[in-house]
Parts: C-alpha cells; sequence; structure tokens
C-alpha cells in the first residue's frame, strides 16, 4: 500500500462499525491480515485496526516513530520482550522498535501513531488479572488500562440492565464491544462492533443483557496526526 488512504478520515462524524463483516485485507507480511477501521496514510499510516496473525507469521525488527497502542483479542502476540496472551494490553511508545511474531496465531485490535505528545512510557497490562473497580455508575466494573492528560483507556464490564445518565464527550470517545449487547438512543451495538463518537457529542448508553467493552476518552480533541 503506498498510496495515501483516508479511510473515516472526518472525526467529527460518528461512526458505527461491525468489523467482522469487514474483508481482511493482506498486509505487505504473507500470514498477516488486516480489517481497517480508519486510516490516514499508506504504509506508515494513522491507523486503528483489526489485525490477525496466522500460526507462525513473523515481522522484522521495525521501528514505531509514532507508537503503537494494542489489545490481544484472541491467541498469544510475542516479541522479544515478551508473551501477550488473550486480555493483554500494550503501549510501545514514539521511538520504540521490536520484532513481532505469533507462533500458534492471534488477532489483535491496534491503534498506530495516536499518542499524545509527551506520552513516552511503555506500558504492559496483563487484564484477565487486574483489578476490577467500581465504575462510573452503579453495575459497571472497571479496569483503568492507561491515563495521560485528558485521555483515559479501560475495561468495562456492564451488568444486565445497567445505564449510564446522558454525558458529553469533550475529546471525543472509542468503544470496542467485546461481549454482550451495548445500546445507546442511536442503535445496538453487538460484540464485534467499534464506535467512536466525535468530540462534543452527548449520548446515554446502557445494555439490557450485559456487555464487556474497551472505552477511550478524550483522545480525539486534537486533529489527528
Amino acid at each position: 500500500m503506498t498510496a495515501t488512504v483516508r479511510l473515516r478520515a472526518d472525526f467529527s462524524r460518528r461512526e458505527v462499525v461491525d468489523w467482522t463483516r469487514l474483508p481482511w485485507q493482506a498486509s505487505p507480511l504473507p500470514g498477516v491480515e488486516r480489517r481497517m477501521l480508519d486510516r490516514i496514510g499508506g504504509e506508515a499510516a494513522r491507523a486503528t485496526s483489526i489485525v490477525r496473525y496466522a500460526a507462525g507469521a513473523a515481522f522484522a525488527p521495525h521501528a514505531h516513530p509514532l507508537g503503537e497502542e494494542f489489545l490481544v483479542l484472541v491467541g498469544c502476540f510475542e516479541d522479544e520482550q515478551g508473551r501477550y496472551p488473550e486480555g493483554s494490553y500494550v503501549r510501545n511508545p514514539p521511538g520504540s522498535r521490536h520484532a513481532p511474531c505469533s507462533p500458534q496465531g492471534c488477532t489483535i485490535f491496534v491503534k498506530l501513531r495516536q499518542f499524545a505528545p509527551g506520552d513516552l512510557a511503555r506500558r504492559v497490562v496483563d487484564t484477565a488479572g487486574g483489578d476490577w473497580l467500581a465504575g462510573p455508575a452503579a453495575g459497571v466494573e472497571e479496569q483503568a488500562l492507561h491515563g495521560f492528560g485528558e485521555e483515559r483507556v479501560a475495561l468495562q464490564r456492564w451488568a444486565p440492565g445497567c445505564r449510564l445518565a446522558a454525558h458529553r464527550h469533550d475529546g471525543g470517545e472509542e468503544v470496542l464491544v467485546l461481549g454482550g449487547v451495548l445500546s445507546d438512543e442511536g442503535g445496538d451495538y453487538p460484540a464485534g462492533t467499534w464506535l467512536r463518537l466525535p468530540p462534543g457529542s452527548e449520548h446515554r448508553p446502557f445494555t439490557r443483557e450485559g456487555c464487556e467493552v474497551w472505552v477511550k476518552s478524550g483522545h480525539l480533541g486534537a486533529s489527528p496526526r
């Protein structure tokens, strides 16, 4: 991919994508495919994607000049710094370098080139062993993953029937539904749905049956790099 791609590149728009219905697209490496959620650029792009590694797939060592953030959805991702099984949340900061692989295969949710200036800490969280604390409303448990400036990243578990009051996202919000069904006044979002809510948006999320979500907020106020 050499030409500049602009996919869901208007960050003032609300986006709802069922990533399970998107086509898998080949990457430059055999055995690695991706489903693109948003993208600005060519191979070196500001991008949000679902990436699937076939068993045994491996990348040559490469740098992330503007950082990489990912959540392991299925399987186990590896590099020279460790193994990251399902549920692992990893931030490789700007300037980092690694040689990723997956001997058994894996699927990960990845965000590239989306670090705030000055956010330079590497972070690895094994969410399978993390602590769940009281969240923003009764019936919501939360596991904090990262925070810097206005940006917050967390996993949330919503009990059946849980409902949040109307609230505003001045810095925008992204949600990846991992299990169950999340809803708001705009519709229902089952597992496999990615939502991007623009800065200044408001909604009243709730769940009838319960759900688990990855949520990131406060990071979309500045123009994308």
